[in-house]
């Protein structure tokens, strides 16, 4: 017989006889923030409580005879049972940059612990000033691209129609923003021949697919 005392509660705990473990411990995860992460623990048959913390803190407790102890709505669970243990599916809604870290799933009696690593990101805005830009023959002209908020900085590169420009045709400079948050700013140099679409993307591991902004550049021949 044990009392755990845990979230403020002190709770009494039957039949610690069992000797667990931790089969399988949490995944690293890369998610835009205001999405969801979820993160799976897997305990041995036998298991009495299962501690979630996110950097350290305690964020969710399972106990066997009682269920999930949810002390806030962005930190909850749900819960599978098979013949080789128990799987804790710890879900963090509406996921902060702040929430970024490790991410524990711990046992108790004996006490063990498997970690991985939350990594949230943050889709800024990209913009180019002008939709449509006209240029002479022989002329060269600068064409800047904006991100502004992004965490982490994201990676910029450009497109004409549907090709990669080279990277020695634009500089991108990166800087800190406000809150964590990161900017960049891409001048791409070009001395048009034709009339083209130019692409700029940004890029960061959690988007599915790159932010893009475009200008269509006017050329006229001088003649």
């Amino acid at each position: 017989v044990v009392y755990v005392f845990t979230d403020g509660v002190f709770y009494f705990l039957p039949g610690l006889g069992f000797c667990y473990s931790i089969i399988n411990g949490p995944t690293n995860a890369t998610v835009l923030a205001g999405s969801e992460a979820r993160f799976n623990c897997t305990v041995s048959v036998g298991w009495v409580i299962l501690i979630w913390l996110s950097n350290g803190n305690p964020v969710l407790t399972v106990i066997n005879s009682q269920g999930a102890v949810e002390t806030s709505d962005r930190f909850t669970s749900q819960n599978y049972t098979s013949s080789n243990g128990f799987t804790s599916e710890l879900i963090i809604h509406n996921t902060q940059l702040s929430d970024s870290g490790k991410i524990e799933c711990s046992t108790q009696q004996p006490s063990e612990s498997s970690f991985a690593f939350l990594s949230v990101q943050v889709n800024g805005t990209l913009f180019i000033k002008n939709s449509t830009l006209t240029v002479k023959e022989n002329k060269t002209v600068e064409i800047v691209c904006e991100a502004l908020g992004w965490a982490p900085a994201p990676d910029i590169t450009w497109m004409t129609n549907d090709s990669f420009i080279d990277k020695l045709r634009y500089v991108t400079q990166q800087s800190q923003g406000s809150n964590g948050l990161h900017n960049a700013l891409s001048v791409l140099t070009l001395t048009p021949t034709d009339t083209e679409i130019l692409t700029c993307l940004a890029d960061i591991e959690a988007l599915p697919n790159p932010q893009n902004a475009t200008v269509t550049v006017i050329f006229v021949n001088s003649t």
